[in-house]
């Protein structure tokens, strides 16, 4: 039996893949700093380890991951989130037999690199909002003519985003902080798995419920907008050596154009657009076949948008209560399966370390859930220097 490793378990797309994989016959196990979390009670997992927090000590991480993966005997490496900057520079420490899904580190870096990828896009011709860092003449002249965003260039989860007026003052001048142009519209997010840069298969979603900047509640998106993001992300790919899942964001201008906002080099909740044991076969490199889109339109996660619902209520928006209750019971919950019941009914108290810090020291769910996995990039971008999230709040 062949068995593979997914170096996160805490977040629902970790849940789907490691049943996506169990479809194929794997033994899954799931490499995690939390102790609980949300995949430990799954039957399709066979066992979780607990790891360092790859934040707090790196060095003892990777070395813990590459021990787990020699005396477990892993076929197959699959990074699930922020995790991946730390799992995918292991690659050429890997026994000849491992498959790591996920491209070359240094690709990684690279797109997840906010400044860096609005570059790439630009030199393609691409739509894209005008960005620039913080520090150049251009991010002022962006603050002076636009409303704008300032983000951290390798920031995550809206950790640290802040919307601003035009003529309002720029308050950093960091290097390692993004000023980019507030377009207005729909946002879309998107979800690729991709084979030496050619794409098997592309999810096209919008947000219907969010909590913070976090899609909770997400449906498939039109056609016709469909078409333009993939048709944008085919141009994006070209010439670029990737395989793995990569993600994108965008904003759908008055007449249709994709401006990309941002891009994710890994898995996201796209993932619970493809049926599950086609996606377990293609991700397990066995067949040439793409992923099968899920035939569910719609996911949400239902215990955050019950909490959203009622957040509306307690703010006098009766209306909005009504959408989002309704949400709430007509669509499938991404962690709910008949067969698998556990992860549903343990939730709250599987998802402990993740909602302690978020209601004792009053930071956002997305912050709790990426602080000791999510690295913030002090140097130019190339990985040398990190430091952690949860440094940063």
């Amino acid at each position: 039996m062949p068995t593979a490793l997914l170096t996160l378990g805490r977040l629902p797309k970790a849940l789907a893949m490691a049943r996506a994989l169990k479809t194929q016959g794997y033994r899954v196990l799931v490499a995690e700093p939390f102790a609980w979390h949300l995949s430990r009670v799954s039957r399709d997992v066979a066992r979780s380890y607990t790891l360092p927090p790859p934040n707090t000590d790196p060095k003892a991480y990777t070395e813990a991951l590459l021990n787990l993966i020699r005396a477990e005997d892993v076929d197959l490496v699959v990074p699930i989130s922020e995790e991946a900057h730390y799992v995918l520079p292991i690659r050429h420490r890997l026994p000849h037999h491992v498959t790591l899904i996920g491209p070359d580190s240094a690709v990684y870096n690279a797109l997840a690199n906010k400044a860096q990828f609005v570059e790439r896009a630009s030199g393609k011709n691409l739509p894209v909002p005008v960005s620039a860092r913080a520090n150049s003449p251009l991010a002022s002249e962006i603050a002076r003519q636009h409303d704008y965003i300032t983000k951290p260039v390798n920031g995550c989860s809206g950790i640290a985003v802040e919307h601003h007026l035009a003529g309002q003052p720029l308050l950093s001048r960091d290097t390692e902080m993004l000023v980019q142009e507030k377009r207005e519209g729909p946002v879309v997010s998107s979800l690729s798995l991709v084979r030496d840069g050619n794409l098997l298969a592309t999810a096209v979603y919008r947000g219907q419920i969010y909590a913070g900047t976090v899609a909770i509640c997400f449906e498939q998106e039109a056609t016709d907008t469909a078409a333009s993001v993939e048709g944008w992300i085919t141009t994006f790919m070209q010439g670029l050596s990737y395989s793995g899942f990569i993600a994108f964001d965008f904003i759908i201008d008055t007449d249709g154009t994709p401006y990309a906002i941002e891009c994710n080099p890994r898995l996201t909740s796209g993932i619970h657009f493809f049926e599950a044991s086609s996606l377990g076969a293609a991700v397990s490199t066995r067949t040439e076949h793409p992923p099968k889109a899920h035939e569910k339109k719609a996911w949400q996660w239902r215990y955050s948008t019950l909490t959203e619902a009622y957040g509306a209520l307690f703010a006098g928006n009766f209306k909005e209560f009504r959408r989002r209750l309704k949400l709430c019971w007509s669509v499938a919950d991404v962690v709910w399966s008949w067969r698998d019941p556990l992860p549903f009914i343990l939730m709250t108290p599987l998802s402990w370390p993740i909602l302690k810090p978020a209601i004792f020291e009053g930071i956002t769910l997305g912050e709790a859930c990426q602080r000791d996995i999510a690295p913030l990039w002090t140097s130019s971008g190339d990985g040398a220097d990190i430091k952690g999230v949860g440094n940063e709040a």
